[in-house]
C-alpha cells in the first residue's frame, strides 16, 4: 500500500502542471516514505533475532545511506539530460521494482509483536523515559543536518572549494555514512548506549573543528568526513535503544522515523536563523552544541550503568517483546 501511494505522488509530480501540484505530490511521498521506514524497521525486528537486531537495522539502513548516496547524483544527471520530468518518471521504475522484490522476497507477517495490538503498542508512550529517548534522536539528527544542510555554501564560500568540486566531496561524505552506519550496527545490539555517548562527542568535537578550520581546506575535508562517520550513521544504535525502551511495533518505529525528521527540520531551519544573525559557519557550532545537548540526554543511561542499575534491558531479556522465537536470524 506505501509503495502504491508513494508511486501516486511520483507520478503526479512527474505530471504536474503548477507549483501547487507539485507541492501536494511532495506531501504524498513524504507521508508514504515516512511510514515506509517505521514498517521496515519493524520487519528487520521479526526477521531477526533480539541480539543481532541492530546488526540488521544497520543493512536496511544502508540502503538510506546508498540510495542517498547514489539517489541524488543520478536523479539530478536525468534532469539535466531528459528534463526533470524525467527524474520523477525514473524513481517511479524504481518504486515499482522494490514493489516487485518485496512482495517476491518479504515473508508475509502478520504482525509486528507476537500478540500486540494498536492499544498495546499506543500504551508504551506513556514511559516517560521513551520520550527522553526519542529526543536522543531528534537532537542527534539535528545536530547533523545543522552542518549538512548548509555543506555546499560553506564549502564553497568560506572553505573555497569549486562548485564542481562539492558533488565530489559529498559523495565521500555519502560514503563514510555507510562505512560508520556498517560500524555501529556491529556494535549496536550489545553497545547502544555507549556507541551513541561516543558517536555524540566525537560528532561535537568534529563539528567544532570544522566550524574553527572551515577556512583551511584538508582540515575541513577531515572533520567533514568524520561527521559523516558519526553523524546520521548513529540509526542502528538510536533504534535499538528506542525499542528496548518501546517496543518494536511498527507504530513505535514509525513515530521514532517522525522524531528523526523533526532532527532535520529542527537543524535546518535553526542552522538558517544562525546564517542571518552571525555567519555561514554558525551552523557548525549550533551542531556541537545540540550534539552536547544530545549527550547531556544520555546521562541518565551512562550514570545508572555505572551505578550498576540496568540502564536497558539486555537484547535476550527482550526476546519476547520483537519477534516470535521461531523467527530466523
Amino acid at each position: 500500500m506505501l509503495f502504491a501511494v508513494f508511486l501516486a505522488g511520483n507520478v503526479l509530480a512527474a505530471t504536474a502542471t503548477g507549483y501547487g501540484v507539485m507541492m501536494a505530490a511532495r506531501i504524498v511521498t513524504g507521508v508514504a516514505s515516512q511510514a515506509f521506514f517505521g514498517v521496515a524497521i519493524s520487519l528487520c525486528a521479526q526477521l531477526t533475532r533480539p541480539e543481532v537486531r541492530g546488526r540488521a537495522i544497520a543493512v536496511a539502513m544502508n540502503g538510506l545511506m546508498l540510495g542517498t548516496l547514489l539517489g541524488l547524483p543520478l536523479s539530478t544527471l536525468i534532469g539535466e539530460r531528459f528534463g526533470w520530468r524525467a527524474a520523477f518518471w525514473a524513481i517511479s521504475a524504481l518504486a515499482l521494482a522494490a514493489a516487485a522484490v518485496t512482495l517476491v522476497g518479504v515473508p508475509r507477517l502478520e504482525r509486528a509483536e507476537s500478540g500486540s495490538g494498536f492499544r498495546e503498542e499506543l500504551g508504551v508512550f506513556r514511559n516517560a523515559k521513551l520520550w527522553r529517548v526519542l529526543s536522543t534522536s531528534t537532537l542527534i539528527i539535528g545536530a547533523t543536518f545543522s552542518a549538512f544542510s548548509y555543506f555546499n555554501p560553506i564549502l564553497t564560500d568560506v572553505t573555497g572549494f569549486s562548485a564542481g568540486t562539492v558533488p565530489v566531496l559529498l559523495i565521500a561524505y555519502g560514503a563514510a555514512t555507510v562505512v560508520g552506519n556498517t560500524v555501529v550496527g556491529r556494535l549496536a545490539d550489545r553497545f547502544a548506549v555507549p556507541v551513541l555517548a561516543v558517536g555524540l562527542l566525537l560528532n561535537a568535537l568534529f563539528l567544532t573543528g570544522f566550524a574553527v578550520f572551515a577556512g583551511l581546506l584538508v582540515p575541513a575535508v577531515v572533520c567533514m568526513l568524520g561527521i559523516g562517520l558519526v553523524g546520521v550513521t548513529m540509526n542502528p544504535a538510536m533504534v535499538t535503544r528506542v525499542q528496548r525502551t518501546g517496543n518494536a511495533g511498527p507504530l513505535v518505529n514509525t513515530v521514532h522515523s517522525s522524531f528523526i525528521t523533526l532532527g532535520v527540520i529542527l537543524g535546518s531551519s535553526l542552522g538558517a536563523v544562525v546564517i542571518d544573525a552571525w555567519s555561514l559557519s554558525a551552523p557548525l557550532w549550533l551542531g556541537a552544541a545540540l550534539a552536547l545537548l544530545g549527550l547531556a540526554t544520555l546521562l541518565p543511561d551512562l550514570t545508572g550503568a555505572r551505578s550498576g542499575t540496568p540502564a536497558e534491558p539486555t537484547p535476550r531479556s527482550r526476546h519476547a517483546v520483537g519477534a516470535p522465537s521461531g523467527c530466523g536470524g
